[in-house]
């Protein structure tokens, strides 16, 4: 048990700004952090719906209440995965080698492109978000655990760009089979909520995630030779903000 209360801790101190007690960042407890990391989408998923709810009390209007939606994520998770989102924008447009493209994602500096990007995400994710319903932002409540478990598959799964990096010291770590059948489990409970919630909008933000992993095995292996933790924050923004699109665009076909 205090191998997975460190593990537990590890994964939200590493990936959340939730004040966690210390944790003993050793090998050995850092065996099953990857099966808590998508527990932090539950942590997002809620403070999201209550959001929803307390902007229905305050009669908040609709750009306030979208951008609580847009910046809960960035506010929980102290921006970490949108910071592999930045890199990785920079990397694949400087069109260089691989081994180039490895230097760009460890380069401290943000390039024009991370900044483009970041303008770009954060206005489709605003006008998406303005879009949708209390109804649908509840299903992807789900969506949050949803995107975390398929990242967390690839921790397990995916081939590592690097020997070293974040990625690799806790895939070295990881007890994969454990890690492959947790991410599995919480798929399953995640898009089962979603599709619960509303069948069809539910369907269309799973699928929207799923393709999203199979560009995200793709590309990593094309561009880079494997995954590294930008790439992995990279895949999360993007499957977070198709399923939102995906949600929109089937609440309009479906009505």
């Amino acid at each position: 048990m205090g191998r997975l209360w460190n593990s537990f801790k590890i994964a939200f101190a590493m990936y959340s700004k939730i004040p966690m007690p210390k944790a003993d960042w050793e090998k050995e407890n850092m065996r099953y952090m990857m099966c808590f990391f998508p527990l932090i989408g539950i942590v997002i998923g809620a403070v999201t719906v209550l959001w929803s709810l307390a902007a229905d009390w305050l009669g908040a209007g609709g750009l306030l209440r979208t951008v609580g939606y847009v910046l809960i994520p960035v506010m929980v998770t102290g921006g970490i995965h949108l910071d592999g989102l930045l890199d990785t924008a920079d990397a694949l447009s400087s069109y260089q080698t691989r081994e180039r493209k490895l230097e760009i994602l460890k380069d401290s500096h943000a390039g024009a492109f991370a900044v483009i990007t970041a303008c770009c995400y954060f206005m489709a994710a605003l006008g998406i978000w303005s879009e949708l319903t209390p109804e649908q932002v509840r299903i992807l409540a789900g969506g949050f655990v949803l995107s975390r478990s398929f990242s967390g598959l690839a921790v397990a799964a995916f081939p590592g760009a690097k020997s070293s990096g974040t990625v690799a010291m806790f895939a070295d770590a990881a007890q994969k089979r454990i890690v492959e059948v947790s991410m599995y489990l919480l798929m399953v409970l995640s898009a089962g909520y979603m599709c619960f919630m509303d069948a069809k909008l539910g369907s269309a933000a799973v699928l929207g995630a799923w393709l999203t992993f199979v560009y995200y095995h793709w590309m990593s292996k094309k561009q880079f030779g494997g995954i590294t933790g930008d790439l992995a924050g990279f895949f999360l923004q993007l499957c977070e903000l198709v399923m939102a699109a995906a949600v929109y665009l089937a609440g309009k076909i479906w009505v």
